[in-house]
C-alpha cells in the first residue's frame, strides 16, 4: 500500500481479487484522499496489470477508466516489471484498455474513448 499525491494505491495478490472487489463505498468516502486505486499484476493474456479506481469522496463511486490513476500506476508497475511500455486493463463494469509508457518523469497514455 502506498499513496500518490492524490490517491491511495493498494496492490492485491491477484487479478481475480481486483475484479471481485466489492468495496464499502461509505467507508471509502471517509478516507482523506481523492480516491483509492486497487491493482494487481495481470494474468489475462495481453495485459501487464489491472486496476480499479474508487472515488466516492469525489462523487465517483467507481470511475470506468482513469487516466490520472494510470499516471501513478505506470511508474509503480514499471519498477516491478522492469518495463517502460505496458498494456493495462481497468476492470470496471465498462472496462477499458490503456497503453502506458514511462518517459523519464512523464507518463504517456493511449487508448480509445
Amino acid at each position: 500500500m502506498g499513496r500518490s499525491k492524490f490517491d491511495y494505491l493498494v496492490e492485491l495478490d491477484s487479478e481475480a481479487a481486483v475484479r471481485a472487489l466489492t468495496p464499502d463505498l461509505a467507508a471509502l468516502e471517509q478516507v482523506e484522499a481523492r480516491g483509492m486505486i486497487v491493482t494487481s499484476r495481470a494474468t489475462t493474456p495481453g495485459y501487464d496489470f489491472v486496476s480499479r479506481f474508487f472515488a466516492p469522496r469525489s462523487g465517483v463511486p467507481e470511475d470506468p477508466v482513469t487516466g490520472s490513476a494510470h499516471c501513478a500506476l505506470t511508474p509503480f508497475w514499471s519498477e516491478r516489471l522492469k518495463q517502460t511500455e505496458m498494456t493495462a486493463y481497468q476492470a470496471s463494469s465498462r472496462g477499458g484498455v490503456i497503453r502506458v509508457r514511462l518517459a523519464g518523469d512523464r507518463v504517456m497514455l493511449a487508448g480509445k474513448p
